[in-house]
Formats: C-alpha cells, sequence, structure tokens
C-alpha cells in the first residue's frame, strides 16, 4: 500500500505520532511523508495563473512534488494540530494553493478510488472543526472514504501525554486500521455524484472559472457520459 502524509507542523508533535503510528499499522507500505511549511512554504497569492495553466503558479515545483505522490497514493493521512479551534495556518496554505483539484476546477480521475484520513489533536477542544477543514476539501477533491479522528491529548508534547491516553489512541487506531483494510471496495456515493453533477452542469453552461477548466473536463469526457469514477 501507497501511503501519503501530509503533516500540518513542522513538529512532531501528538498528530504526528498518530499518523505515523496509523500507517504503520498496514504491513508492505510504503510511506511518504510531507511536512508543512517545510515543504510548501507560501501562501496563495490570489494571482488566478493557475486558473489557466497549471505550471504558471509561482510555486508549482514545490506544489508538483507533493501532489505527484498524492495522487499516486492509496491511502491519505493528513494531521494537523488544533489552532484556535481549526487547521494549521500551514494545513490551509496547502489547501488554497491546491484548490484546482476540486471538482470546481480540474479534479483528478485517481481521486475517485482513494481512501483518507484526517487526524487532528488539541490540549482541549476543537478537532472537530480542524478535521472539517481539511475533509471537506477532500470530499471536493473526489475522495469517496474519509475517516476522522480526534483527540484531547491534555498535553503539550507527545512525551507529556499519559500512558492511561497512549494505550487508548493505541487501541482506537488499531481499529481504524482494520477498517480501512477491510473496506476493500471503495464507492462513490450519491452526495460525491450530486456535487459532481451540479459542476459538470455548470461547465457545460460556461460557467466555469476559465475555458481552460471547460476545455478539462471535455478532454475527460465528463461533459459527455464518461465520470472518473468509471471503471
Amino acid at each position: 500500500m501507497k501511503i501519503v502524509l501530509i503533516h500540518g507542523q513542522n513538529h512532531k508533535g501528538s498528530s504526528y505520532h498518530i499518523g505515523k503510528m496509523l500507517a504503520e499499522q498496514f504491513s508492505e507500505n510504503e510511506i511518504n511523508e510531507f511536512f508543512l511549511p517545510k515543504d510548501l512554504e507560501h501562501f496563495c497569492m490570489g494571482c488566478y495563473a493557475c486558473i489557466t495553466d497549471e505550471e504558471k503558479c509561482p510555486f508549482y515545483a514545490e506544489k508538483k512534488k507533493i501532489m505527484d505522490e498524492v495522487e499516486k497514493a492509496d491511502l491519505l493521512i493528513f494531521t494537523t494540530p488544533t489552532y484556535c479551534l481549526r487547521a494549521s495556518a500551514p494545513m490551509k496554505a496547502f489547501i488554497d494553493l491546491t484548490f484546482t483539484y476540486w471538482m470546481s476546477h480540474r479534479p483528478r480521475k485517481c481521486m475517485f478510488s482513494k481512501r483518507a484520513v484526517v487526524i487532528s489533536t488539541a490540549a482541549g477542544a476543537g478537532m472537530k472543526s480542524a478535521t472539517k477543514d481539511i475533509q471537506n476539501t477532500l470530499f471536493y477533491w473526489g475522495v469517496p472514504y474519509i475517516k476522522e479522528y480526534g483527540i484531547a491529548v491534555q498535553a503539550m508534547s507527545w512525551e507529556q501525554v499519559s500512558d492511561k491516553k497512549k494505550a487508548r489512541i493505541k487501541q482506537d487506531i488499531e481499529k481504524l486500521a482494520n477498517k480501512i483494510s477491510n473496506k476493500r471496495n471503495v464507492y462513490v456515493g450519491f452526495k460525491t455524484k450530486f456535487m459532481f453533477g451540479i459542476m459538470r452542469m455548470m461547465q457545460k453552461k460556461g460557467l466555469g472559472s476559465s475555458p481552460e477548466d471547460k476545455e478539462y473536463w471535455k478532454e475527460n469526457g465528463w461533459l459527455d457520459k464518461k465520470r472518473p469514477w468509471d471503471k
């Protein structure tokens, strides 16, 4: 199994350790890790260059290193600390910089068969709202199988997390890994198909962001009868 971990922090805190714990549950895996902002230290400039040509993004080369691995992965694991009840700023910057992957622009066929897990920890509260930012992105990428795991570790570092809490986390992660392993076939659900249909209608009517987006849909056959989840 090819696994990509994208960490919304450079430091190796509780969210990082739980993400690694999950990745290591799968045998014969190939793991690629990226740390934000170390591997993508930029914010979207709002220049819209990527709408006409993605290679014109001033940060294209750095994005491509990450997204090439994302496209090849079987399982995506996103980790982020909970900062002020939301995902970290570097993770939000990553989301902004990859918005052309959304169904409203140029979704990738490979995304419609992937599995993903979003993990967040906090000293106290806010994990659900932090993971929601990333879950929304994965949905609009077309990923059909998304799980989330959030837990209040009541500590400022992984070393400070109590043994009792770590034992509970280990048990939770083993159960989550079993669920993922047992889900042999991933199917695109109604909600994703419905959203894709809305975006398709907008592209057909010329209501998309650019002629280049519409041409992309046309080249993939999605303005006709083909769909990205078709085998």
